[in-house]
């Protein structure tokens, strides 16, 4: 931050659907990666150069009262907020206002935190936004500055402890899968399997899913993003899950793609193995010193190869192709590994250079709709300097193991 600077960030809102409903409550990422605070309507700023000591960081918390514990429930105390947070000076959300006029007047610079996710195509007004339009009002005449670069920098080599969370996030994730494994058979809707990973979420105290789950099957598995989760699963047909559980704010993302009926057909069997080399020679490649950028480029070579071993391309797609569109991405269309943390999609540049503690998702895939196949696979790995830590390591992944424990 320059110097004589104050950052300050917002908790997400609770968002409206319709009459007096409203959605489940998701902790802005950034404020809980500072705080630990995962209660609605608190706020955080910091000061690092405030004349006085307790002023360089301040918490703020709504202050409950008998009629919220009643309709509610329980809400952090300041000792509470104080034990959760680290954080020594903790005060009500009502202090706010002027706390803030009293620190802006001896702020040079004020760091406003918005959301730069190169994903995030939401038209909503986030709470963040709101506050900095009051700022701008209060103090027309201060600079203002992005955080975001800040905490990009920050958030995606994870700590040890983040990573013990992720793995836990993990583990919950392969109960699931093992659990519908048993499950899965011809006649089965998606749905059903969708219920039976939540139930073994929830029982192991997951909050849920990480993200909107993936249950595609035949052809609904070529739709990247296919949520319907609707359909009979049918004999012969495969089922490709993109699901994970979500554990202490931290996610999970698992892909696999099994037979319906417990066996492979043997075309099913040649694209699935194909799969599999490419996520395994992408491992090789993910490490310290590439670029995201990069290492999408090379992970689309050998699929490129994989795809004309299957018969799906030819040495003259490859000639007369686009080098904005490579062939590949006819069968290939997405990218082979994302940041993942606190968000799914974590934030994090694809031009820095990866390090050691970063988290990834290694999930190649293949999809042939004319056949009703589309096969992912997906693991998600700490960056070593020696090799990956990966946290689906026993989660079952070769097809031979899928087929013994389906068939059992």
């Amino acid at each position: 931050m320059r110097p004589n600077s104050m950052a300050i960030l917002n908790s997400n809102d609770i968002m409206p659907t319709n009459a007096d409903g409203t959605m489940g409550f998701k902790q802005n990422s950034d404020l809980f990666y500072l705080t630990n605070i995962d209660q609605e309507e608190s706020v955080l700023l910091f000061f690092p150069d405030a004349k006085e000591p307790q002023d360089r960081e301040i918490l703020f918390v709504i202050e409950t009262n008998e009629h919220i514990a009643v309709w509610e429930g329980h809400k952090y105390s300041k000792e509470e907020a104080i034990q959760a947070s680290g954080i020594k000076n903790v005060k009500w959300l009502s202090e706010l206002d002027s706390t803030i006029h009293r620190l802006g007047l001896q702020a040079e610079s004020i760091y406003y935190n918005k959301n730069e996710h190169p994903r995030n195509a939401s038209a909503v007004e986030t709470r963040d936004e709101r506050f900095f339009k009051k700022l701008k009002s209060l103090f027309p005449l201060h600079n203002y500055e992005r955080l975001a670069p800040l905490m990009h920098q920050l958030r995606p080599v994870k700590e040890a402890e983040e990573i013990e969370v992720m793995r836990h996030a993990c583990s919950i994730t392969e109960k699931g899968f093992r659990r519908i494994l048993s499950f899965v058979k011809p006649g089965v809707h998606e749905f059903e399997i969708e219920a039976e990973f939540l139930h073994e979420f929830i029982r192991n105290r997951s909050n849920g899913f990480a993200y909107d789950p993936i249950i595609a099957s035949g052809k609904n598995a070529c739709v990247l993003h296919y949520l319907e989760n609707k359909d009979e699963c049918k004999d012969g047909d495969l089922i490709l899950f993109d699901v994970g559980a979500v554990y202490g704010n931290y996610a999970s993302d698992m892909s696999r793609t099994i037979p319906v009926n417990g066996r492979f057909t043997e075309r099913q069997r040649a694209v699935y193995d194909a799969v599999l080399r490419v996520m395994k020679e992408a491992y090789k490649i993910l490490v310290p010193g590439n670029t995201i950028v990069e290492y999408h480029k090379q992970v689309g070579s050998i699929m490129e190869k994989e795809l004309i071993g299957l018969g799906l391309l030819d040495k003259t797609d490859i000639k007369n192709q686009d080098p904005n569109w490579p062939a590949y991405k006819k069968y290939f269309m997405h990218g082979t590994s994302h940041h993942i943390g606190l968000d799914v999609h974590d934030v994090g540049d694809v031009y820095r250079k990866i390090e050691e503690g970063m988290v990834f998702t290694v999930e190649p895939g293949i999809y042939i709709p004319d056949e009703n196949i589309g096969i992912r696979l997906e693991n998600d790995v700490v960056i070593k300097t020696d090799g990956h830590d990966d946290l689906m390591a026993n989660i079952p992944i070769e097809a031979e193991h899928i087929e013994e424990l389906m068939n059992q």
